[in-house]
Parts: structure tokens; C-alpha cells; sequence
């Protein structure tokens, strides 16, 4: 009977780890006959697990999803992982988890061995999480809108502003993405057509969904998070400009996420960039190293033009 249970629990991790095995396959992992296996597997149904079973040359085994969840076999770091992320997730940022996040931590840490609950206790003692101030997420919203990226389906939802009027969107969900406390939808815009970023706390689906959709290329060759980072920080600024770099683009370095660099020709570059101090805006100008004209606004033309003579009198004795 212990060795049955043995090969059970490594017959169930085999299934776990890998998307489908044939019975040859774990034949021979297992040191058993193709019979023993078909046998196994009868058990492992017995408790619920949900394997199924194709049947051909090509055919095999595969863990399929089941209506209750049952026991899973965690290898070391896997085990880590979990309790650290379900630690991270009761620190907040979706709203109802925290509570339910503590529950499965402590149902986590109840079966951890020594070794482990050490490594997860030094982690949690020595890091320093600090809370965010954004509005929590329901859940349902979540998986709502994963659901439907998912499953290319079109998503309707009532869209509060900054402003704080409220208008109806028709969009094709691409991505959610999580950044300091808050979650963001990329998706593109039916009716606006193009891609925009949506607050999620902001976001009140509608049923049912719209209809399915063909995804298409994603912005920013598919760097959402770049996308999101340049679209969160050009909607702060207080001011935007536009300058001529004499120099092409390529020879810019790297610049900051949410400026937009567009090359005019082998020799100049156009450079959209903004921010909330025109002072600071002229200073940070003049770390590209290269000569540049100020084509929008003119008052940064002015501020640039009050830092040469601030710089012009700081060397004016020598």
C-alpha cells in the first residue's frame, strides 16, 4: 500500500509538470507496466483529480480542470513563490483578497516543512513593503477583463474621467498591467480608434460582452509596460514641448520613458517631451549635448533663453 501511494503522488506530480504524457512515457518513468498506469490513473479519478484520457499512437494523459480544486504537489521553490506572492497579496491592491489571502497563507504555512517556512519567514521579516494609496480593484472586475482579452472578446464599460464625467467604451482588451498599486487596461478603442489606457478603478463593465474580435499589433511593438509607463507620465504633465536636436536619433542615448524621439532626417531628430517646471524642462534640454531649436512653446523658449544668460554671467570674469 505505501509503495501505491508513493507511485501515486509521483504519478500526480509527472501530471502536473508536464502538459500531457502517453503511457509509455510514464511506463518508464515509473518502473511499472502501461496496465499499472491505466490503473493509477482510475485511482487518482477516484479522488478527484479530472485525467484525461486520448486515446491513439498519438494520444496520452492530461490533467484537466475539475469542479473542486484538488490537492496540488508543490516542489520547493514553487512552494516559496506561492507564500511569498500570497504575502505580497495581502498587502492589498484588490479589493477582498487581503482577508482571503491570509486564509490560504496560513493553510500554506501549516504544511511548509522547517526549511522552507524558514526561507519564507526571513523573506517576509526582511522586506519592506510599503502600501499604496490607489483605489482597490473588485476582483470580479479583474476577471472580467482578463476573461475577455482572453477570449478576444470586445469589452463595453462606463468610463469615469479625471474630470468625473462618465462616458460608454467599446474596447478590444489586450493586456492588464499592475504598476504602483494600480492596475491599467491597454486596449484598443472601437470608436476612438486607437489604443488607450484605462485606470481600472475607474472601469464598470457592462453584460454581456461584445463580440469577438481579431487581436492586432500590439503598441509599442508589444511593450505594454513601456506604453502604460509613457502614458501615465504624459498625462501629468503640466507642460509639453516639442525641440529640434540637431543630431539623429540614435545618437540621443537612452532617454527617459514618455519622451517620444522622431527622426527628421540622418542629421536631426524631433523630441516631444513636457513636465511640470519650464526651468527644468530648459535645464534637462541641455543633457542631450547636442544644439537644439525650441519649437513649442514659447515660453520654454524663454526659459532656455534666462538659463544661457544665468550660465553667461557665471563665467562672465573669466
Amino acid at each position: 500500500m505505501l509503495e501505491t501511494s508513493a507511485r501515486l503522488l509521483k504519478l500526480l506530480s509527472l501530471l502536473q509538470a508536464h502538459r500531457e504524457w502517453t503511457g509509455p512515457e510514464l511506463s518508464s518513468r515509473l518502473g511499472v507496466s502501461t496496465r499499472t498506469i491505466r490503473n493509477d490513473i482510475e485511482r487518482l479519478r477516484t479522488l478527484g483529480y479530472p485525467v484525461h484520457a486520448t486515446p491513439g499512437v498519438a494520444g496520452g494523459y492530461r490533467l484537466g480542470a475539475g469542479a473542486a480544486l484538488p490537492p496540488l504537489l508543490l516542489d520547493d521553490e514553487e512552494a516559496v513563490a506561492v507564500a511569498v506572492g500570497l504575502g505580497r497579496a495581502a498587502g492589498g491592491g484588490v479589493e477582498g483578497i487581503e482577508e482571503t489571502s491570509v486564509r490560504a497563507l496560513a493553510k500554506l504555512e501549516q504544511v511548509l516543512p522547517s526549511r522552507l517556512r524558514r526561507r519564507v519567514n526571513a523573506l517576509n521579516s526582511y522586506t519592506v513593503q510599503i502600501p499604496g494609496n490607489a483605489p482597490a480593484v473588485p476582483p470580479e472586475v479583474l476577471t472580467t477583463i482578463a476573461n475577455a482579452a482572453r477570449d478576444h472578446e470586445r469589452l463595453r464599460f462606463d468610463y469615469t474621467g479625471h474630470d468625473g464625467g462618465t462616458t460608454v467604451r467599446n474596447v478590444e482588451p489586450h493586456r492588464l498591467v499592475h504598476r504602483r498599486s494600480r492596475w491599467y487596461l491597454v486596449g484598443y478603442d472601437v470608436e476612438r480608434q486607437g489604443w488607450r489606457t484605462f485606470r481600472v478603478d475607474r472601469v464598470r463593465p457592462r453584460t454581456p460582452a461584445g463580440p469577438r474580435f481579431t487581436p492586432r499589433e500590439p503598441p509599442e511593438d508589444g511593450d505594454v509596460a513601456a506604453y502604460v509607463e509613457k502614458g501615465v507620465n504624459t498625462a501629468m504633465w503640466r507642460y509639453r514641448a516639442t525641440v529640434l536636436v540637431h543630431a539623429p536619433a540614435g545618437e540621443l542615448g537612452r532617454l527617459p520613458l514618455g519622451l517620444e524621439v522622431e527622426p527628421v532626417d540622418e542629421a536631426t531628430s524631433l523630441v516631444r517631451l513636457g513636465g511640470d517646471d519650464l526651468d527644468g524642462i530648459a535645464a534637462w534640454i541641455g543633457f542631450m549635448g547636442a544644439d537644439f531649436e525650441v519649437l513649442d512653446p514659447p515660453e520654454l523658449a524663454e526659459a532656455v533663453l534666462k538659463l544661457s544668460e544665468r550660465y553667461r554671467r557665471a563665467v562672465s570674469g573669466r
